[in-house]
């Protein structure tokens, strides 16, 4: 069976308080409406540290070193057209202040509260990591 294979990195922004940053996917786009890490799809011959340093720029207009990003765990969730790998890093420091620079709504989420926020599939098994991290 040959699967399209997608990979995303996604990022576990964590702020002085412990609180970790999610994003709304916007309406219009493929599960508008839930919340998600931030992050993006990692382009062929790019490296998901990489993707990462230049969605979060792109997304949050923050900067982030590669030294600051820490992996923490990964999912696999298999969607009807195509098969997601996403590994999860944890980052605590960056430069520049969190703001949506694509029309998304951001929210600071205490980590007992992240199950509070519908998520895509793919995401929901990665709170119970982030909660054993952070607690």
């Amino acid at each position: 069976m040959n699967v399209n294979l997608v990979l995303v990195a996604a990022c576990a922004l964590i702020d002085a308080d412990g609180r970790v940053l999610l994003a709304q996917r916007p309406q219009g786009r493929p599960l508008a409406g839930l919340w998600e890490f931030p992050g993006g799809k990692v382009e062929p011959g790019e490296r998901p540290e990489t993707c990462l340093i230049r969605e979060l720029e792109e997304e949050l207009g923050i900067v982030v070193n590669q030294e600051c990003l820490a992996p923490l765990t990964f999912a696999s969730h298999t969607y009807p057209d195509f098969h997601l790998l996403m590994p999860l890093y944890v980052c605590r420091r960056w430069h520049g202040t969190v703001e949506a620079k694509e029309a998304q709504r951001l929210k600071w989420v205490r980590p007992d509260e992240l199950r509070n926020y519908p998520m895509p599939p793919a995401d929901e098994p990665l709170i119970s990591h982030l909660t054993a991290l952070l607690s």
